[in-house]
């Protein structure tokens, strides 16, 4: 008997792909368009080829910024990935205390990108900031917006603030998803605490973690809102990572051209580190199952 495919199943989701459509193939065609034109205004274009591409490669100021956001994007996954896991570790595994932990981490995630920006401008500020006010008191040289080092360290310690949560909710549901079994099993054996945590529980949450890395690379690497608001990119160009770049081009200087050629390789960069990332996760769980 031959089998009927049905295919009314994609009414359900064309919604779906209209609205993709609309909020993402379409902006990208357009950012394509401009990348290969150059406009002098009046909506007047004229075909420029792929000379903003090469442009953008032999920009210093490109590679600059780059190298600004790979530095940051490095520390933010040094720095919040081994937090957020020992976090997890040491959190109640069940009780009121447990639920008080989950509602407290998530509490960060739930404020506004800009909302985080404007609360550590006004923390680290040395006239009003509770932050800045104190250092200054201990006779520690703060100033975000005149000293590198300080900038740095602010919009580290904002993101790390921020975001550490997300790693240490998922790494507590990799732990929670772990059989009882198992920790019995290591108990009769008389195992060590480190080994537990090298051969159980490492193991377990490697696939969480593989996300949770995922989602603060991408999240790192394309973060605009916070450090503009905290630094605006200064001093100077301390803090200016390719994001503010980017809208400094396309919005401040209006050179789309160049921007939109900026934005496609910004992109593709994006879009090769997460390929990379979705083919370790994968052979991760093919060796898992």
């Amino acid at each position: 008997m031959e089998k009927t495919v049905n295919q009314k199943a994609w009414f359900l989701i064309l919604p779906v792909l209209l609205l993709v459509a609309f909020s993402a193939v379409i902006p990208l065609m357009t950012v394509v368009n401009y990348s290969v034109q150059d406009t002098f205004g009046k909506n007047q274009f004229f075909w420029a080829g792929l000379e903003w591409f090469e442009e953008m490669l032999r920009s210093e100021r490109m590679w600059d910024a780059l190298g600004r956001q790979l530095m940051f994007s490095a520390i933010i996954l040094v720095i919040q990935v081994p937090l957020g896991v020992f976090i997890a570790l040491n959190m109640p595994k069940s009780g009121i205390w447990s639920s008080f932990c989950l509602v407290m981490m998530s509490l960060p995630l739930l404020i506004p990108w800009n909302v985080v920006g404007t609360i550590w401008q006004i923390f680290g500020r040395v006239d009003i900031g509770l932050l800045g006010y104190t250092l200054d008191a201990l006779g520690i040289s703060y100033n975000y917006t005149q000293n590198t080092f300080a900038a740095w360290v602010t919009i580290i310690v904002m993101d790390v603030w921020h975001w550490t949560s997300l790693v240490a909710l998922l790494a507590f549901a990799g732990l929670k998803s772990i059989p009882d079994a198992y920790y019995q099993a290591a108990k009769i054996d008389q195992a060590s605490r480190w080994a537990i945590f090298r051969y159980i529980e490492l193991p377990k949450m490697m696939g969480v973690l593989m996300i949770a890395i995922l989602l603060r690379f991408m999240d790192s690497f394309m973060i605009y809102t916070e450090p503009f608001v905290v630094t605006g990119g200064g001093p100077g160009n301390a803090t200016t990572l390719l994001s503010i770049d980017l809208v400094k081009m396309a919005l401040g200087q209006f050179d789309l051209g160049p921007a939109a050629a900026f934005s496609i390789m910004y992109y593709l960069v994006i879009l090769l580190i997460s390929y990379v990332f979705y083919t370790v996760m994968t052979n991760l769980d093919k060796k898992g199952g």
